[in-house]
């Protein structure tokens, strides 16, 4: 009975997503993602995740807090945000990865920043 619990447990989370395990959005455990209206109510037709997701996003929250909070899988959370963006209920924030030239002078120039502080 027990095994049957967890293992139920470790699959169910993937329903909420009709099993897509990859966000079309690219959603960093760090990208912050706020409600595009924070006033705006979540549409009753979300699945109630989505819905708790769109809540908790009236305050600015990272990938990981939401993921967290609601004891819901990486993974799934991602996809959920993807969905809510794509509906136009959330903003993605942009990320700095420092992939590009600009996005490395700005974390270059917040190191420097930091080493004078602590000198």
């Amino acid at each position: 009975m027990r095994n049957r619990r967890s293992r139920r447990g470790r699959i169910r989370p993937y329903t909420f997503t009709g099993g897509r395990t990859r966000s079309r959005h690219p959603l960093l455990v760090q990208t912050l993602v706020s409600a595009a209206d924070a006033n705006t109510e979540a549409p009753s037709t979300l699945p109630p995740e989505a819905q708790r997701i769109h809540e908790m996003c009236r305050e600015t929250r990272s990938v990981a807090e939401i993921s967290a909070a609601l004891k819901i899988p990486l993974g799934v959370t991602q996809v959920l945000l993807s969905d809510l963006a794509d509906q136009g209920l959330v903003y993605i924030h942009p990320t700095i990865t420092g992939h590009s030239p600009s996005e490395n002078q700005v974390l270059e120039r917040a190191l420097r920043g930091l080493e004078r502080l602590f000198q």
